[in-house]
C-alpha cells in the first residue's frame, strides 16, 4: 500500500510537469498571435482581402506575416492549425485535478470546517461546476447581451466573482482557488474546441467548395479569443497560488480572487494597447500595484479558529492509534512544529507553511501522508534539514505510516 503512495506522488509530478509544458505552449502561441493581430499595419498595394501585415525578425531571419480578415481567395497547400496546445493543456490539467484533488479528496478537496460532505459529493460538485459554468458562459455569449462588449464583460466578471465565493463555501481554500483556475481554463479550452475551431473549419470548407466565407464566423471566434486573452493571467495566478496560503487560506480569499481577475485585465490592457501602437497606458501598472496592495492587506485579516470535528478525527484514527504514533508525534513536535504552528516561533516564518499546523494529535494524524512523503521517504522537510532530523527519526516516521497503512489493509 505504501508503494502506491510513492507511485501516486510521482504520477502527480509527471502530470503537473506535462500540464506546465502544454500550458507554456498554449499561452505562448496565444500571446504571440494577440500581439501579432494588434500590431498589424495597413499599407497600400496589399493583396486583395489582406487586412494588415507585419515584418518581424527572429532567429537570424525575417518574417513577413499577412492576415486575411475573412480568408484568402483559395486554400493554401499547407495550413497549420493551433489547437492541440489548448486541448492538451486542459486534459493534463484535468488529469492533475483527478490525481491530486479527487484522489486526495479527504485532505486536499474537503474542508469539514467549511462543508462536511463525502468525497463523492465533493467530486460531483466539482465536475458539475465545470460543466454548468461552460454552458452558462456559452449561452451568455450567444444571448443578445453577447453583442455588447462591455455589458458582456461585466456580466462575466460578476459570474466569476460568484464562482469564487461559491467555491470557498464548499472546498478548502487551496482547492477553491485551483477550481477557479480550472473553471476559467475550461471556458478558455471549450472556446477553442466548441467555437473557434468549428468556425475556422466552416471557413475552410467554404473555400474548398468555392464559396465566399461569411465574416460572422471570424467575428465570433475573435470575441472568444479576446476573452481567452484577458483570462489567461488570472488562471496562471490561481494555478500557482496553491504554494501561497496567504492567497487562498485567508478570511477574504474570494475577494482576493475577484481582485486577481481585475489585475489580469489591467496588465493585459497595457500589453494590448502597446502592441496595437496606441500608446503606453502606464496608469495600468499603478492600478495593478494598488490592487495588489489591497490583496496583501486583505491577506492579513485572520480567520476565526475553527473547532475540530469528530469526522476529521475518525478519518485518521488508524494513524493516531498506531503503536509508532507516540514516537512519531514527538519527532514532529520537536522538529516541525516550530514552523507548522498557528504562531510559528522560527525566525522569519510568520505563518505556517502551506497553512499546515502540526500542534496536536489530530493535526499530525490528518497529515500523516504528507509527513511520510516530505520527511520520511524524502528529505524535503525541513528545508535544508535545519532542525537536524536524524536518519533514524526519518525511518521511524516511515515505519509509522507504512505500518498504519498495512494494518488498515489487513482489517478490510
Amino acid at each position: 500500500m505504501y508503494e502506491f503512495a510513492i507511485a501516486w506522488e510521482w504520477l502527480a509530478l509527471a502530470v503537473r510537469w506535462l500540464h506546465v509544458i502544454t500550458a507554456i505552449a498554449w499561452i505562448g502561441s496565444s500571446f504571440y498571435f494577440i500581439a501579432l493581430d494588434l500590431g498589424l499595419v495597413k499599407r497600400d498595394h496589399m493583396p486583395a482581402g489582406v487586412y494588415g501585415e507585419e515584418w518581424q525578425v527572429h532567429g537570424g531571419g525575417f518574417y513577413h506575416v499577412q492576415k486575411y480578415l475573412v480568408a484568402p481567395a483559395s486554400m493554401p497547400q499547407h495550413l497549420t492549425w493551433f489547437k492541440w496546445e489548448a486541448y492538451t493543456t486542459w486534459l493534463s490539467g484535468f488529469a492533475m485535478l483527478c490525481v491530486v484533488y479527487y484522489g486526495g479528496a479527504d485532505l486536499f478537496l474537503i474542508d469539514r470546517h467549511v462543508l462536511d460532505i463525502a468525497p463523492w459529493q465533493a467530486i460531483s460538485l466539482s465536475l458539475l461546476s465545470l460543466t454548468v459554468g461552460w454552458i452558462f458562459y456559452d449561452q451568455l455569449c450567444k444571448s443578445p447581451l453577447g453583442k455588447h462588449l462591455w455589458g458582456l464583460m461585466i456580466m462575466l466578471y460578476i459570474a466569476l466573482v460568484a464562482m469564487a465565493w461559491g467555491y470557498t463555501q464548499i472546498f478548502t481554500g487551496r482547492a477553491a482557488f485551483l477550481h477557479l483556475g480550472a473553471f476559467t481554463a475550461t471556458i478558455m479550452s471549450a472556446n477553442v474546441f466548441f467555437i473557434i475551431m468549428p468556425n475556422q473549419r466552416v471557413v475552410v470548407a467554404d473555400l474548398i467548395a468555392g464559396r465566399i466565407p461569411d465574416p460572422k464566423y471570424g467575428m465570433i471566434a475573435k470575441q472568444r479569443s479576446l476573452h481567452n486573452n484577458y483570462l489567461t493571467l488570472p488562471v496562471i495566478f490561481f494555478m500557482l497560488s496553491n504554494h501561497y496560503p496567504l492567497a487562498f487560506a485567508t478570511a477574504y480569499n474570494w475577494i482576493i480572487a475577484a481582485l486577481v481577475f481585475l489585475m489580469g485585465v489591467t496588465i493585459r490592457h497595457w500589453f494590448n494597447t502597446t502592441h496595437a501602437r496606441k500608446g503606453r497606458p502606464t496608469w495600468t501598472w499603478l492600478a495593478t500595484a494598488l490592487i495588489f496592495i489591497v490583496i496583501v492587506w486583505l491577506s492579513t485579516v485572520q480567520k476565526p479558529p475553527a473547532e475540530a470535528t469528530t469526522a476529521v478525527a475518525a478519518a485518521n484514527l488508524r494513524f493516531s492509534q498506531n503503536p509508532h504514533f507516540g514516537a512519531a508525534r514527538d519527532i514532529v513536535q520537536s522538529r516541525c512544529s516550530m514552523c507548522h504552528a498557528a504562531e510559528p516561533v522560527w525566525e522569519g516564518v510568520n505563518r505556517p507553511p502551506k497553512n499546515v499546523t502540526l500542534e496536536d494529535d489530530a493535526e499530525i494524524a490528518a497529515h500523516a501522508r504528507e509527513i511520510y512523503i516530505q520527511a520520511g521517504r524524502s528529505h524535503a522537510m525541513p528545508p535544508g534539514n535545519v532542525t537536524e532530523v536524524t536518519p533514524q527519526e526519518r525511518q521511524l516516521l516511515t515505519a509509522w505510516f507504512e505500518s498504519a497503512v498495512a494494518g488498515e489493509g489487513k482489517t478490510q
